[in-house]
């Protein structure tokens, strides 16, 4: 203890009246928190492995348990809050880089809830969905600016390669390693049976997942693991990873200790070895150094794939975009700073990036006013809580949205933002397999197949209460928002007007 010594942050309450000592609490946690003294005949608790991961509560078969933040605090200072405190102690202990996994957590303002969408009364009646069509399929890619005839007078209709998705929303970028075998299963099992994509992170395609291809967006990262041309055939379009929300600027690192045999064959990397991806792309230093990688993509797939640019949201997000739409991407993802990981410094996750809906905003305004919009698709993800939040983002210019958090909330987290330790005790983002067992793919896939019909039919619903029967006819309508409690500027960004104008 002494100097450096850290109050456990949870405390474990068990009501010994409930308490049958059935072990089940002990077996289920993969952190060593409960254990049984046989000589005392009662079921004890060391806190200090405790991340509130509920799995203890959940499991519990008489509720006899309970979890809640220790009152135990240092002296009242606005300036130096507990935690600070506590980083600082940690450091100064260890020396080393504080690590922090899922979204940032602090009190920045998250301007979903500080947008209201309009809704129409008599002159442009709403429309029933349950009655009438509503059309929420979209496709991602370059569309043509005008008409275009051969010399036969007949129209030209051939497009650059599309993804076509049956609802606006597609799983975000998840590596195998970062999350388990099963978590992906379930995340390509919804994808194929909602008609939609999920994206496979920078670490590659488990061959077992080849058959749902069509569904699957291939990432190729600065690490370029998992990458040949089987892979890069396999999926639905080509995803090219410059940034992410959680850790602009900086690369990515998977611990040796979640590499075993299977995520090393995926990765094509040594087993049990660290998987460094380097800050940049070392063939990337420029929009020119871009669009070669992004044609040397499209020649290995024969130009049958679209080509997606994922940067993460940050103060010059609107220039970088106009580039990368000159590029010849064909879609470009946009990761805000409250995006997911599995693991980042946390003075980066907390500090760096901008929020997603200003730097959507700049972009899509920036675009139509060099008149490139048509040129490339928008993707934004980076907290996308609700179907409230898509159809809001879909309003400001986006064009469909990624979702990260939320698939992991449907298939059982409990963001106790420990990902970084392996010891995932829902079976998510870890590599035990007597942990990756706890999730079971065909119920995952189930729970994320209906979240997603439940958000399709609400934002169906809300289209319905503004009178618009499409997405297309909804992307940047930005009359259809107001803001309350924000500024002149935050305002004039965000291209809308203020709730009563």
């Amino acid at each position: 203890m002494g100097i450096n010594y850290i109050y456990p942050q949870y405390e474990i309450v068990r009501n010994p009246n409930r308490c049958i000592k059935c072990r089940v609490c002990e077996r289920q946690c993969s952190n060593d928190v409960h254990s049984y003294d046989a000589e005392l005949d009662v079921m004890k608790a060391d806190e200090t492995g405790c991340v509130d991961c509920q799995r203890c509560v959940s499991m519990c078969l008489t509720r006899a348990l309970k979890i809640v933040k220790t009152d135990n605090q240092f002296k009242e200072n606005y300036n130096w809050k507990q935690s600070t405190i506590e980083e600082v102690y940690r450091q100064a202990d260890s020396g080393g880089v504080l690590l922090s996994s899922m979204g940032n957590p602090n009190e920045y303002p998250v301007y979903w809830d500080k947008m209201l969408i309009n809704a129409s009364q008599v002159t442009n009646p709403s429309i029933d969905p349950l009655r009438e069509p509503m059309e929420t399929k979209v496709f991602l890619g370059k569309k043509p600016g005008h008409l275009e005839m051969d010399k036969k007078g007949n129209i030209i209709s051939e497009i650059p390669p599309q993804i076509e998705l049956e609802l606006p929303i597609m799983f975000s970028a998840m590596s195998y390693g970062s999350i388990s075998e099963n978590a992906h299963k379930s995340l390509a099992r919804a994808a194929a049976e909602l008609g939609t994509c999920y994206n496979t992170g920078e670490g590659g395609l488990n061959r077992g997942l080849y058959p749902y291809g069509r569904n699957t967006i291939v990432q190729v990262a600065s690490g370029r693991f998992g990458v040949h041309e089987d892979y890069l055939m396999a999926g639905a379009a080509i995803e090219i990873k410059m940034g992410q929300g959680a850790k602009p600027g900086i690369g990515g690192h998977l611990p040796g200790k979640k590499i075993g045999e299977k995520v090393s064959k995926t990765r094509m990397i040594p087993e049990g070895a660290d998987a460094i991806s380097p800050a940049p792309h070392h063939d990337i230093y420029s929009i020119e150094d871009l669009r070669q990688l992004i044609f040397s993509l499209k020649e290995a797939t024969g130009y049958t794939k679209p080509v997606i640019v994922k940067i993460a949201a940050v103060h010059n997000v609107a220039a970088i975009a106009s580039g990368i739409a000159r590029s010849g991407a064909d879609i470009i993802a946009i990761d805000g700073f409250r995006g997911g990981t599995g693991a980042a410094p946390t003075r980066i996750r907390d500090n760096v990036g901008i929020p997603i809906e200003l730097a959507l905003a700049a972009v899509d305004q920036r675009l139509r006013d060099e008149q490139i919009r048509n040129d490339i698709s928008i993707v934004v993800g980076g907290s996308i809580r609700s179907s409230a939040d898509v159809v809001k983002a879909i309003a400001l210019g986006a064009d469909a949205c990624y979702i990260g958090t939320a698939a992991l909330l449907a298939l059982g987290c409990h963001l106790c933002r420990h990902c970084q330790s392996g010891r995932c005790n829902w079976g998510i983002a870890t590599q035990r397999e007597d942990l990756v067992k706890r999730l079971n793919p065909e119920i995952g896939a189930e729970r994320l197949t209906n979240l997603m019909r439940a958000w399709n039919h609400e934002i169906q619903e809300m289209m319905g209460g503004m009178g618009i029967n499409s997405i297309e006819s909804l992307k940047g309508n930005r009359l259809m928002l107001r803001g309350i409690g924000l500024s002149d500027k935050e305002l004039e960004i965000l291209g809308i007007k203020h709730a009563g104008e």
